[in-house]
């Protein structure tokens, strides 16, 4: 990839460093520049009347998406975020009392409370894989724990936390062999790891746009394998998902567009549209390569630092780097980075409960790299991280 191309189509590396992708990247100037002309279309000509001329241009989502995952156009459905694309998947799954639900210890805080909020209506068994000596989902433990009383295998791929990037194509391979469904949250791994959903095998998948596909926000979508669409039955529809065809009587397409509703943000579709395509050109495996180079630099300049705790686990580790400075909190350390224009974020227990508590974490902060950043700039925070150990290690020994 050209990075510097890259980075001149990235206006935003003009102003700051931006170390904060897994919650949303920098957008390039063509995501913004789609989103705010057809924005203009629509107040000078009318929503309806800009849709219609741009029909084709919208349709155009789904086959972009489908390249991207390695899906069928008519596996695709968008979602104006990953969390409505989850629930959207979880609560058609028809679940019955004594079924089971297996997650893993990593498990994103929004979609344990989809369990929860399951068991007020049915008596469903929430299950937690262990993790295994690197930190992600035990394949031994989650082979031993399967059984057809399974009706639900749901796993984060990457989580907020860790810089942990969870084995979801093995899983797969053993999930397969009992007929229950498959649910990856790919919130942080669509447009930053190499998605593939036949080698991975799942079910479903959600993904959201903000974050390393660099789309707008309130953009997502929703995958749903062409073999299930029909034994997953939508929590709401509306005229879009379905036709109205007697008084007693409707009909529901038969499509992943089922999950959809009529009302969309066509705006920030059509600047997803872009976001995918730009990622589809540069390639995910480029992109995933130099993320990973780029991330791999960063934690061992980090664990250089004596005040400086790398907090990552897994085998296989992503584009999210966490840490925590002695002496500080990770507000603190996120102030200070950003009066240098160091864009970072705070993953707080609250959104990774289980493995926070596992790991005796209340927060971390998080630095979460893009193929557009550069050693220069991993440089920088480094060199500024250096300043605030050395000032936490003199505020100690007073």
């Amino acid at each position: 990839m050209d990075i510097n191309k890259c980075r001149q189509h990235t206006p935003g590396t003009h102003n700051v460093i931006h170390f904060n992708n897994a919650g949303a990247a920098l957008m390039p100037a063509s995501v913004t520049e789609a989103t705010i002309d057809y924005l203009n279309e629509e107040a000078n000509y009318g929503g309806y009347e800009t849709a219609r001329a741009h029909r084709q241009q919208l349709d155009e989502v789904y086959d972009n998406i489908a390249t991207l995952i390695n899906a069928y156009s008519s596996e695709i459905a968008l979602q104006e975020n990953a969390t409505t694309a989850w629930n959207n998947a979880f609560f058609a799954v028809d679940f019955e009392d004594g079924d089971r639900i297996l997650t893993s210890v990593s498990e994103y805080a929004s979609n344990y409370i989809g369990y929860l909020k399951l068991q007020e209506k049915k008596d469903v068994t929430i299950e937690i894989i262990p993790s295994d000596e690197s930190g992600k989902t035990s394949l031994q433990s989650l082979s031993e724990m399967m059984n057809h009383e399974v009706k639900l295998v749901s796993i984060t791929h990457i989580p907020t936390n860790s810089g942990l990037v969870n084995p979801v194509e093995e899983i797969g391979d053993i999930v397969q062999r009992y007929n229950c469904l498959y649910l990856v949250d790919g919130c942080q791994s669509v447009g930053h790891y190499p998605v593939d959903v036949k080698e991975i095998g799942c079910d479903m998948l959600s993904a959201t746009g903000r974050k390393y596909l660099r789309g707008p926000r309130g953009t997502g979508f929703l995958y749903v394998n062409n073999k299930k669409i029909d034994t997953l039955s939508p929590p709401f529809l509306d005229l879009h998902a379905a036709t109205w065809i007697s008084k007693n009587e409707y009909t529901v397409r038969d499509d992943a567009r089922k999950f959809e509703n009529w009302e969309s943000n066509y705006a920030a579709i059509s600047g997803l549209n872009q976001a995918v395509a730009y990622a589809n050109n540069l390639g995910i495996n480029n992109i995933w390569d130099r993320i990973v180079m780029l991330a791999d630099q960063l934690r061992v300049k980090l664990s250089n630092i004596d005040f400086v705790t790398v907090r990552d686990i897994g085998s296989v580790k992503g584009g999210i780097v966490t840490f925590t400075i002695d002496g500080m909190s990770a507000q603190e350390v996120q102030k200070n980075l950003s009066e240098h224009h160091i864009n970072v974020s705070i993953s707080g227990k609250s959104s990774t409960l289980l493995d926070m508590n596992y790991r005796n974490l209340d927060e971390v902060v998080r630095a979460s790299v893009h193929y557009y950043n550069t050693e220069k700039e991993i440089n920088k925070l480094v060199n500024v991280l250096k300043t605030l150990s050395s000032t936490s290690s003199h505020t100690n020994s007073l």
